[in-house]
């Protein structure tokens, strides 16, 4: 997700940053994807890839036929895990939305990947379309930017990996993807 310079800054409170309680390590490894967050430039992308390599590895364990199920489930526990850490980080910070928080990044890429088969060409895609979505943030996916602490942080993102899953499928039931 691009944040500008004054989203990073943004405060969610005028807490000395000293005084505020500082974010459990499992928030830390959680929030960013076991430091995949600190790398620059763009955490995000960086999130977004590593998700995309790290489904690619999975697929080559799972069957075929699971791996559709699994991706949700995965989609799935990044949202409710990362919602309460994206929320100790921006507690522990005082930013409303901190750059190197890409759980969100995680789980809308893995929403972008549901039932689309392996291949690097549906992978280039989805990364390239749930970046661009996440970006562009078309209504309501900037609506749920706006949302309180770690539910915004990971919710638009979510709504962002909604929409290019929506135009993965559509790729692939109209023969521009091969299945």
């Amino acid at each position: 997700m691009m944040k500008t310079e004054s989203d990073r800054k943004t405060l969610i409170d005028s807490t000395p940053l000293l005084s505020r309680p500082r974010a459990p390590l499992w928030a830390k490894l959680t929030a960013t994807f076991f430091g995949t967050g600190l790398l620059h430039p763009g955490p995000g992308s960086w999130g977004s890839a590593a998700t995309v390599l790290l489904s690619w590895l999975l697929s080559r364990w799972i069957s075929p036929h699971w791996q559709p199920a699994v991706t949700m489930l995965l989609a799935a526990v990044a949202v409710a895990i990362g919602i309460p850490a994206a929320t100790h980080m921006a507690r522990g910070t005082g930013l409303k939305d901190p750059q190197f928080v890409v759980i969100d990044e995680v789980a809308g890429q893995l929403i972008t990947l549901i039932a689309v088969p392996v291949s690097w060409k549906s992978m280039l895609l989805g990364f390239i379309l749930f970046r661009g979505f996440d970006i562009v943030k078309p209504p309501p996916v900037r609506q749920l930017e706006h949302l309180r602490e770690g539910i915004g942080i990971v919710l638009d993102d979510v709504g962002a990996g909604l929409y290019a899953l929506a135009i993965m499928q559509l790729a692939l039931h109209s023969g521009l993807l091969p299945r």
